[in-house]
């Protein structure tokens, strides 16, 4: 990666006020430029104004935690797109959406280069229990946010030549990538999340092994030859016993190339919060 690369940090850091202590720490030692959070909650009030959003401005404020595209450093500039009802009618600052608090987006335009500017989207596929007529106890699942989440992304694409948009997108999808068991997952319905990513132009981008601390233990619903990497644990796991990869990357064709994503989930990286940070790398040359 060249000197002007853009550091970026996709992180759910489960509404966790040290989380946010430690993006202020990373934002100081200049270790990353911009963060696609999920969970967020508001940050601490002594370090609020190091990040500078309104929550009410960008129509977030129906829930208790929330995806956002945060600026780290002064070599980013970020536009936040206000989030209102997809009916069609909104204005270049805005972004209409079928599923509010899935999915933070704004256009980034890194170290005042113009025409580098992309669109980064910070993805949340928050669960959705299916309707009470489907039987007396109704699943959750997360297919359903992610459907939307595509959906409403659908809008920054409008051509059939992915060298015509940049966007880079990250976050908790709630899915392993590969499952074929159903202990956890619904691999039928999960395929179709991941095909319909690749046919939007948006190359999957991982983490996979060797980016990433492979598991130290079999992986839930996915083959035993998996590249996947943990991401996640859960409250019963520290992060050794990490399991489970819930966190991935993408960014459009093309585009893809200048990008490199690792998990920082090495135990003594893997930081305050259930899921770890994944590191993505956009090479400015």
């Amino acid at each position: 990666m060249g000197t002007d690369s853009t550091k970026v940090i996709s992180w759910n850091i489960a509404k966790r006020a040290s989380a946010w202590k430690a993006l202020a720490e990373m934002a100081g030692r200049g270790d990353a430029d911009l963060a696609l959070l999920q969970e967020a909650g508001d940050p601490p009030s002594e370090i609020a104004s190091q990040f500078g959003f309104q929550n009410d401005a960008l129509g977030l404020d129906l829930f208790d935690r929330w995806p956002l595209v945060v600026a780290l450093s002064d070599r980013v500039k970020v536009e936040s797109f206000k989030q209102v009802p997809a009916n069609g009618g909104y204005s270049k600052r805005e972004l209409g959406v079928s599923g509010i608090g899935t999915l933070a987006a704004a256009r980034v335009v890194p170290h005042g280069r113009e025409a580098d500017a992309f669109i980064a989207v910070s993805m949340y596929a928050r669960w959705m229990r299916a309707h009470p007529t489907t039987g007396p106890h109704p699943r959750i699942h997360a297919d359903i946010s992610v459907h939307r989440i595509l959906s409403d992304m659908q809008t920054f694409i409008d051509s059939l030549d992915p060298s015509k948009y940049r966007i880079l997108a990250a976050g908790d999808l709630n899915i392993f990538y590969g499952a074929d068991g159903s202990t956890l997952s619904w691999p039928e319905r999960e395929r179709l999340v991941w095909q319909r990513f690749d046919s939007l132009g948006l190359v999957f981008l991982g983490p996979q092994a060797p980016n990433g601390r492979p598991s130290a233990s079999a992986q839930p619903d996915v083959p035993a030859g998996t590249l996947n990497v943990p991401t996640y644990r859960t409250n019963k796991q520290t992060p050794a016993e990490a399991n489970r990869q819930l966190d991935y990357a993408f960014a459009s064709r093309g585009f893809h190339e200048r990008i490199k994503v690792r998990a920082l989930n090495r135990v003594e990286e893997w930081g305050p919060s259930d899921h770890c940070r994944l590191s993505i790398e956009i090479d400015g040359q």
